[in-house]
Order: structure tokens, then C-alpha cells, then sequence
């Protein structure tokens, strides 16, 4: 099915693979940074929280959760730093000198470098939301029903959902990222 739409779509030209190039980094580096920056505040919100001592220490689950997180949004800012690269790489595409142009395995090298640290952090954000949606699984099972009981420990607090609310953020960000780099890698290895 795949050499049916090779048919009728043709090969990009250095032309259209460089306006689509761009448009596509644009809304790919805005997307991540935005996410990112979500994930990043909704962590920070949650590490540097008033209890956080008391929960880290009963709650070495949530605290993991939050490592993995924090790792995940390293990643994230390692593949934003691909974006610039990738900014370099469209304006040598642009340039009225042909001499300047990369080569074609130049591009999918770095597209695939994108991927991979992708697809990376992709994993760490998805073992960071089961880790945490987990812990909070767990809090929720823990509490009696219909029993006015309060203990801190195993209570859900709003900090806990900020842990989830960042790592599925990061999910989204890095398939994003993900998505973009495999789209224009395909594109561009017909």
C-alpha cells in the first residue's frame, strides 16, 4: 500500500522539503516548549511544596515518579536543543548556494538523532506516569469508604495530581517530538 501512495505522491525537492521543514519546526519547537514548560512548573510546584518531606519520606513511589519526571524534562531540553540544530539545518536548506546544502544522509542523520531522544524520553514519561498514576492508585484504594478517617499518608493531595498532570505532559510533548522527526524522516528516505 505504501509504493500505491509513492505513485501519487512525489519525492520532495529540496524546496518544498525546506518550507515544510520550517513550518513544521516552528510548531514543533512551540508545542514542546509549551508542554514543557507545564511539566516543568506542575514538578517544581510539587518538589518544592511545604510537605514535601513528610510525603518523600513515607511515599518512595511518587518520589521515583518524580525522578523519572525530572529525566524526562532533561530529555526534553536536550531535543529542544535539536530544534535549534534543526533551525541551523532549514537555513542552509534555504541558501540560494547549493554548494552550503547538506547532504541527504546529513538530514536523516539528525532527523533520526531527534527520533531517538524522542522515542528516550517518551519512555521515561510514560514510566513516570504509570509510577505515579500508581501511587496515586494506590492512595485512592487505601483510604476506607465512608469513614470520616483522616490520616496524611494516605490521603491524595492536590500535589500528587500536579505529579500526574506534568508526566502526562511530557508525553505529549515527546510524542510531538516523536511524530515530527518520524513524519519528516519517512518523507524524506522514499
Amino acid at each position: 500500500m505504501s509504493n500505491n501512495l509513492n505513485l501519487y505522491l512525489p519525492a520532495p525537492t529540496k524546496q518544498r522539503f525546506a518550507a515544510t521543514f520550517r513550518v513544521v519546526r516552528r510548531v514543533s519547537f512551540w508545542v514542546q516548549l509549551g508542554l514543557g514548560t507545564v511539566s516543568s512548573l506542575a514538578l517544581l510546584l510539587a518538589i518544592f511544596s511545604r510537605n514535601t518531606t513528610v510525603q518523600a519520606t513515607t511515599n518512595p513511589v511518587m518520589a521515583f515518579g518524580v525522578f523519572l519526571g525530572i529525566t524526562g524534562i532533561l530529555v526534553l531540553c536536550f531535543r529542544l536543543y535539536l530544534s535549534f540544530r534543526y533551525r541551523r539545518l532549514d537555513r542552509t536548506l534555504q541558501s540560494p548556494n547549493r554548494d552550503l546544502h547538506p547532504k541527504k544522509e546529513e538530514v536523516l542523520q539528525l532527523l533520526n538523532t531527534g527520533l531517538i531522544v524522542s522515542l528516550i524520553g517518551l519512555l521515561l514519561a510514560f514510566l513516570a506516569s504509570e509510577v505515579t498514576i500508581t501511587a496515586v492508585a494506590a492512595k485512592a484504594l487505601a483510604l476506607p469508604q465512608g469513614v470520616a478517617a483522616y490520616t496524611s499518608t494516605n490521603s491524595i493531595r492536590p500535589l500528587d495530581i500536579f505529579v500526574v498532570l506534568a508526566n502526562v505532559n511530557l508525553i505529549g510533548a515527546h510524542f510531538v517530538g516523536s511524530a515530527i522527526a518520524l513524519g519528516l524522516f519517512s518523507w524524506l528516505d522514499d
